[in-house]
């Protein structure tokens, strides 16, 4: 099977129906795609991915403009079809010569292993060993049709977590998360919604890299193409300098060979029946060994300790808690010299493309809708060092803003997560002291708190960064005192809804009476605190509407209309 030519991937259409057809990856170029229609969540991620970089080795554009070109007069099918048919050679899944993302030699020296080996959350050797595959079991995937082998290698690649000695890592770290730019309005064809994440030969690229035309047999961008760069011995690693400025998108630090079975059967992934299967692969040590200052372009990093600019920054991941608002300065605001921030790539330069197009080009709203109205879709895995945990997708806003406006929206944004987040921590001590009698001896996790908090207020806060985005387009900007106050009615009424909800939910210690005496004293100090009581205990609502020039004390606004529109 050819990767480029052969019909394996799921494409939806827009017809009322979703009506979903297998076709070859030039299908993207179809006005009448959609999107994808992968059966599992890790593989729509990798499948955008790999289409993403697909497009990014196919049809790099020289710059900016030519950029914008494509984006306003997209390839037909045919052209595209012309366009990747140079690199065909390097993805063939199986055969005699190189296969896609598997190793040259066909590890006859390795014992075969299962399939199942490839997913990223499949119980490993120790799980199945000593029994603790209690939640994913073992044996659920045992035969695998040949697309969906191949999401499952590609997913594995460029997601690799940590393994073991020997196993090595992806390039951008284990379980990294992905930061996309999609148009505001989902039902844009599938290429308006992937090529905003292309970027030009002059920024796509690292430091110390050079730009040349990619080939396909080039094993500087191909590892596959020719023998393993095996990584035994000190001296092995792979720096970014080594390797084509794409590279990062086809990294390859597994060995794997898929063994393809002449047994027909049913896929257990996506139920369609396979004439020739995987059910069975080999895997080697000692895969490429990445080191250095990898920074993929899809991949937020960002720096332990802003200070130590020699310290090599790590990419962000997905934690416990899930991903939200709080999480959005970090993932599309710059800030290396202080928390350490460092967005994708892909995220930066889209906003300086935005400031490039409004001084060098006329092309009428078409553009000004392409970078003002967009979105951000953040997903990746939350791992334990080998184990998952969860996979987290969101999209959020993505406000673009003039350069030197940055830092006031910044500023803006965390002015208002610290208040959330102050009154989150607040909410989740005031529900101990209401479920315990001893609050401070108490233990356990306490983030399904967190979570239900930020996810009540994110609307809230993704409503007022567009008010944000709005201010700053002033030549004086300033954020309203309604915008402040708005977002401070919302924590405040989601705080006390939550509190409500779950303070006689909790573990019931003692009498009734004294359960009731809790819950009161902690609801009354609650209150207090939100309505900026007293001069210690009110302090932070306090400052926050003394910054945001609003009244605390103002008339209360009936709930319909506090409520957003």
């Amino acid at each position: 099977m050819n990767l480029l030519t052969d019909p394996w991937l799921p494409f939806r259409y827009r017809d009322g129906d979703g009506r979903i057809a297998y076709r070859p990856p030039s299908a993207l170029a179809d006005p009448n795609v959609l999107d994808l229609a992968l059966p599992r969540a890790d593989f729509q991620g990798a499948a955008w991915q790999f289409l993403i970089a697909l497009l990014q080795t196919a049809m790099t554009p020289k710059n900016t403009d030519a950029w914008l070109d494509y984006y306003q007069t997209p390839p037909s099918m045919a052209k595209l079809d012309d366009l990747l048919a140079p690199f065909a050679s390097a993805f063939e899944l199986d055969g005699d010569g190189p296969r896609f993302m598997q190793d040259l030699d066909p590890l006859d020296d390795v014992k075969d292993a299962p399939v199942a080996g490839l997913l990223i959350d499949s119980p490993g050797a120790n799980g199945i060993k000593n029994n603790t595959d209690f939640f994913v079991k073992r044996g659920r995937v045992e035969t695998a049709c040949p697309e969906c082998a191949a999401l499952a290698l590609y997913t594995m690649q460029i997601n690799a977590p940590a393994g073991g000695a020997g196993i090595r890592v992806g390039l951008r770290g284990g379980g990294p998360l992905t930061t996309l730019i999609l148009p505001e309005d989902d039902s844009k064809p599938l290429w308006a919604r992937l090529w905003p994440n292309v970027m030009p030969a002059d920024a796509v690229g690292q430091p110390g890299q050079t730009w040349r035309a990619p080939e396909a047999c080039d094993s500087d961008l191909f590892f596959w193409m020719k023998d393993t760069r095996v990584s035994d011995k000190k001296g092995t690693e792979v720096l970014p300098e080594q390797v084509h400025p794409l590279h990062a998108f086809w990294s390859m630090p597994r060995r794997y060979r898929l063994l393809f079975d002449e047994t027909p059967g049913e896929c257990d992934l996506c139920g369609r029946e396979a004439t020739h299967p995987v059910r069975r692969l080999r895997a080697k040590k000692q895969g490429a060994n990445y080191d250095g200052p990898w920074r993929h372009p899809l991949t937020p990093y960002r720096r332990l300790n802003p200070k130590k600019l020699d310290e090599l920054p790590l990419s962000s991941k997905g934690q416990p808690g899930g991903l939200g608002y709080r999480h959005w300065p970090g993932l599309v605001l710059e800030d290396e010299a202080v928390s350490g921030a460092l967005p994708a790539r892909v995220v930066t330069h889209h906003l300086q493309k935005y400031r490039q197009v409004e001084a060098a080009r006329d092309d009428g709203e078409a553009f000004e809708a392409l970078f003002k109205r967009t979105r951000l879709w953040v997903f990746g895995y939350d791992m334990d060092n080998m184990k998952p945990r969860g996979w987290y997708s969101v999209e959020m806003p993505l406000v673009g803003v003039p350069e030197g406006q940055q830092e006031t929206l910044r500023g803006w944004a965390k002015r208002f997560v610290d208040l959330a987040s102050e009154i989150s921590w607040t909410l989740r001590n005031q529900l101990k002291r209401a479920w315990f009698k001893r609050p401070e001896d108490a233990k356990g996790d306490m983030s399904q708190i967190d979570a239900q908090f930020f996810e009540a207020t994110q609307l809230a806060f993704f409503s007022a960064l567009r008010e944000m985005g709005e201010a700053l387009l002033d030549e004086t900007p300033m954020l309203s005192p309604e915008t402040h106050r708005q977002w401070y009615l919302a924590l405040k009424r989601e705080t006390v809804a939550l509190f409500d909800a779950q303070a006689i939910s909790g573990p019931l210690e003692g009498m009734k009476m004294q359960q009731l005496e809790r819950i009161t004293s902690a609801r009354r100090y609650l209150l207090a605190y939100l309505n900026g009581s007293g001069k210690k205990v009110g302090k932070t609502v306090q400052t926050f509407a003394e910054i945001g020039d609003f009244d605390l004390k103002a008339p209360r606004i009936e709930r319909n209309e506090e409520s957003p529109a």
